[in-house]
C-alpha cells in the first residue's frame, strides 16, 4: 500500500511541477521576460518526462 500512494503522490508532483512551469512559461512571455520563459519550458520539460518515465516504469512493473 505504502508503495502504490508513493507513486500516486509522485504522479501528483509532476503533473505540479509541469503545470507549474506552463505559468511561468506564459507569464514570462506576458511580461517579456525571457529568463522566466525559459525557467517556466524547463520546468514543464522536466515535470513531463518525468511523467513519462513513471509511465514506463509501471509499464515494465506489469
Amino acid at each position: 500500500m505504502r508503495n502504490e500512494n508513493y507513486r500516486r503522490n509522485g504522479r501528483f508532483d509532476h503533473r505540479v511541477q509541469a503545470a507549474r512551469g506552463q505559468v511561468k512559461k506564459f507569464f514570462g512571455r506576458a511580461t517579456d521576460n525571457p529568463r522566466l520563459s525559459a525557467e517556466g519550458r524547463r520546468d514543464q520539460v522536466f515535470g513531463n518526462l518525468k511523467q513519462a518515465a513513471g509511465k514506463v516504469r509501471d509499464a515494465f512493473r506489469r
